[in-house]
């Protein structure tokens, strides 16, 4: 009888321990449910801030899985969007080399490993470079992202192939051919010369037998390794039916976010949710060259409210891949006055870009067809974004997307010199009052108040007719 009590008492506890593991294991599959990143929705962009990611040279070993580690760290900047540049295998057929010279022209084998190509010069959509990793640890890199709350959109390259790919023999039908019934690489369409492309092949949307290989292997992302949305690189290079075609259909499967290398309204009133702000851009570097000022910058803000709608959203941004690469760095083309107009791409409309080692105060141009590593050194700016990315991702004065802040230029007795303006949404406000200029100002803006300096933390207290110096390129976020 002692047996079978003993026996029922042990049973009643094992059957009870295994309950009890049942309940943590519901218990935490609805606590990770319940934390899991919800779809991208019209939400995501009011207060996002976007980082283009530079796999090849972001780490000396150039993969995803060094990449990944760092996730978090880019979380403290307030990142939310996860621009991935192309991760495909890249054709060696005319691969770029340096200067004018091709693959084809290097003759030392140890020289030609360290040419890598451009990553736009793509061989097959649906694979990945073996140089970064694994197609699980690309997978590993998307999940990362998405348990530290961020979206994951992928470079798409639609417009062009690199020269291996196999639709080149398979299906030269897809491709834009010369007089002689060649394949050609791009051709602009305002001078009908080439672009100078040479490392790509141009494919022919008016034949519309591509449209549906093109949308398929932009599927195979969405559905298979579950990204967000794509960068879609020269999307006004690609017919407008395109993307009409295509992303409806990927959308299909679930909500996705999509940027266009491109400042076409038209386009914006389509499927795209973000285009680049690629005029507001030059009109800083312009007023650092002083061939413009303030007032240019005025003009453009009245003309980029005439040309877009209010829930139009622009990608600002102080550098990225191409500008570093081909321009320099923000420090060679803006000098002193770089973290003033970081400052100024997360307080005006829109959402601001972080291209890979912006964070890290680099100020190289970084090779384009061969590994050039960052140094991950943290210096100045790390702590700049990291500010920057917390009132961004907080106040809704600065909200940029569909329902954005508004925006009301603010009047100075040095107008062509001083930019100050008010972020308003609800019952929150934000300022940001700038010298624009090589010279110290001293000035009067129509702002009265007790304020914090949002940089320093420090208390400011503005009369009306208050005069304020700035130094050079100094500027003030106020909050209150």
């Amino acid at each position: 009888m002692k047996k079978t009590i003993i026996t029922l008492l042990a049973l009643t506890l094992l059957w009870s321990c295994k309950e009890d593991k049942k309940t943590e294991e519901v218990v935490a599959q609805t606590e990770t449910n319940a934390a899991a990143l919800p779809p991208v929705s019209d939400a995501t962009a009011e207060n996002s801030v976007i980082y283009e990611a530079n796999i090849r040279n972001y780490s000396k070993e150039g993969t995803f899985n060094a990449f990944t580690k760092d996730i978090p760290k880019l979380k403290q900047l307030g990142v939310k969007i996860l621009w991935v540049m192309p991760i495909y295998p890249i054709s060696m057929k005319r691969r770029k080399a340096t200067g004018d010279k091709s693959i084809e022209d290097i003759t030392d084998p140890n020289e030609k490993k360290k040419y890598l190509g451009s990553w736009y010069a793509i061989t097959d959509y649906t694979a990945v470079n073996p140089d970064m990793g694994t197609l699980q640890d690309f997978e590993n890199l998307v999940k990362t992202a998405h348990d530290n709350g961020m979206y994951v959109i992928l470079d798409w390259v639609a417009n062009h192939t690199g020269w291996d790919h196999k639709w080149i023999t398979e299906h030269p039908e897809y491709y834009q051919h010369n007089a002689k019934g060649e394949v050609t690489d791009p051709i602009d369409p305002n001078t009908g010369k080439p672009w100078g492309w040479t490392d790509v092949a141009k494919l022919e949307y008016t034949n519309k037998k591509v449209y549906e290989p093109m949308k398929d292997a932009m599927l195979y992302w969405v559905k298979d390794v579950n990204i967000d949305g794509f960068r879609c690189d020269v999307a006004d290079n690609v017919p407008t039916d395109f993307w009409n075609f295509a992303i409806p259909k990927l959308k299909e499967v679930k909500p996705l976010f999509m940027l266009m290398e491109s400042e076409k309204p038209e386009l914006l009133k389509g499927q795209f949710d973000m285009g680049y702000g690629f005029e507001a851009h030059h009109v800083m570097n312009d007023i650092v060259k002083g061939t413009k000022t303030v007032a240019d910058w005025d003009k453009l803000m009245t003309h980029l409210s005439e040309k877009y709608e209010n829930d139009d959203i622009m990608m600002n941004l102080t550098s990225s891949h191409d500008e570093n690469a081909w321009n320099g760095s923000e420090y060679e083309r803006m000098g002193d006055a770089a973290e003033t107009f970081a400052a100024l791409t997360y307080t005006m409309p829109g959402m601001p870009l972080i291209y890979t080692g912006q964070e890290y105060d680099n100020k190289r141009r970084l090779k384009f067809f061969e590994q050039d590593p960052i140094d991950r050194t943290e210096g100045k700016m790390f702590a700049v974004y990291e500010k920057l990315g917390r009132l961004k991702n907080t106040n809704i004065a600065l909200n940029g997307g569909k329902k954005p802040a508004s925006y009301t230029r603010l009047k100075t007795s040095a107008d062509d010199k001083v930019l100050a303006f008010e972020r308003a949404k609800d019952d929150q406000k934000v300022y940001y009052i700038a010298n624009l200029s090589k010279s110290a100002q001293a000035f009067t803006v129509r702002v009265a108040g007790t304020f914090t300096d949002y940089m320093t933390g420090e208390k400011i207290t503005l009369t009306e007719g208050q005069k304020l110096d700035a130094k050079p390129w100094q500027y003030w976020i106020l909050t209150k």
